[in-house]
């Protein structure tokens, strides 16, 4: 179901953000990491909100020019999240441990390569209409939860930048380069919607989602893995499409090679912070929850991609084997800043992933089924339990201690 109007947002902070949203949201929804994992147990893939495929047809929902509001995703564990962190213990702190590499870092944000990157050409004059109704269907999908990662990152940034400015101005300077950056992917992805008549209202997304509030050291692993993933992910599929050309079912993956590159940068920066406070990546604790948002971030994706796979089916992928190659690489690149790192190649644990995978799709058969919602929750309660168990049992498979990726990696 789609609604009317519009919310033109294009290589710029996006419009339609209430000022008043950037104080503390009144509406927040705040519980801590170990309910996230905890929650993954419960809830099964996303079921996806778009139109059907008959109805995403070559006219699309709306038009190009007069582009339909989609409503947004229901909200699973498996969506994008917003966040929310402590601003003045971000604004205490001190970046003296490692000043200098985060001087350097902001000063390449500064030279904005990706200034000039992201202009629209001739190619996606019509690229949407040669897309047959299930791939347009699968593409939009992914258009959609790319960009509210991408906006959920945007505001996230702002909000640090603007907060901590008077008290940590090169802290606030980065967050404000990295915003720039995720407002300008988010405004690129939702004008590439507006070629299947749809978009997003980010400003209903702003007022609207729930915010999840997670402790600055907690913000630190789960936004640096996210863009450590990100950039593996990307470059992962335009290595592919490069090969493969026959596959880039879009003009948008022609974007990212130096696209990916942005997030990479973004992962550095949170490298180089968690660095500036060395209780985030030293001591037993700090080993626990590198492994916790591991397995998170992992499982999270694994279970996700495993469920739209018709996607990477699309671009000519298999999405088993793109989400293995892409979870190894930002294992290995975590081992960088991380204590320890997941055992990613021990067969166990792909293994537990896809005890994940079998137990989520019937969770989502018995949620898709015409019974009343006592009886669904009988039906689901298995599988619940066992998604808990499989998590758990990941969790306490013995990690890998990051030295021995030294010295080619640390």
């Amino acid at each position: 179901m789609a609604r009317s109007g519009s919310v033109p947002i294009e290589g710029a902070p996006p419009q339609g953000v209430v000022p008043s949203l950037w104080g503390p949201p009144s509406a927040l929804a705040p519980y801590d990491a170990c309910t996230t994992l905890i929650l993954f147990a419960m809830v099964p893939p996303a079921a996806s909100t778009l139109p059907s495929s008959s109805s995403i047809g070559v006219a699309g929902v709306g038009t190009q020019e007069a582009p339909a509001i989609k409503d947004p995703a229901r909200d699973t564990i498996l969506t994008p999240r917003f966040y929310t962190t402590d601003f003045d213990a971000m604004a205490a702190m001190d970046l003296r441990p490692n000043e200098v590499e985060l001087e350097a870092i902001c000063e390449e944000f500064r030279k904005d390569y990706n200034r000039h990157h992201f202009v629209r050409n001739e190619e996606f004059d019509g690229a949407a209409e040669q897309l047959d109704p299930d791939t347009r269907r699968v593409f939009v999908e992914f258009l959609e939860q790319s960009c509210t990662s991408e906006f959920s990152g945007f505001l996230l940034y702002k909000e640090l930048s603007r907060r901590i400015k008077a008290k940590n101005p090169l802290l606030a300077e980065c967050f404000a380069h990295m915003a720039r950056d995720e407002a300008r992917h988010a405004g690129f992805l939702n004008k590439s919607m507006t070629d299947f008549g749809l978009q997003l209202d980010l400003g209903f997304l702003t007022a609207n989602k729930a915010y999840t509030k997670f402790s600055p050291e907690h913000i630190f692993y789960a936004t640096y893995l996210s863009e450590k993933i990100g950039y593996w992910r990307y470059i992962a599929i335009y290595r592919h499409l490069e090969k493969h050309p026959e596959s880039k079912i879009f003009p948008i993956f022609n974007f990212f090679e130096n696209w990916c590159q942005d997030e990479n940068r973004h992962g550095d920066f949170f490298d180089a912070l968690m660095k500036a406070q060395p209780d985030t990546v030293r001591g037993w604790k700090a080993k626990l929850w590198c492994r916790f948002f591991l397995l998170a971030v992992f499982a999270t994706m694994y279970v996700r991609d495993v469920a739209r796979k018709e996607f990477y089916e699309a671009l000519g992928l298999d999405a088993r084997t793109y989400d293995r190659y892409v979870i190894r690489k930002t294992n290995e690149t975590s081992a960088r800043v991380f204590p320890v790192v997941l055992d990613v190649e021990n067969p166990t644990f792909w293994d537990r992933l896809e005890s994940l995978v079998r137990n989520n799709a019937a969770l989502a058969e018995a949620d898709n089924a015409p019974t009343p919602a006592p009886l669904k929750v009988l039906r689901k309660l298995p599988f619940w339990a066992a998604n808990a168990m499989q998590m758990a049992r990941l969790f306490l498979m013995a990690p890998i201690s990051s030295d021995q990726f030294q010295p080619a990696v640390r």
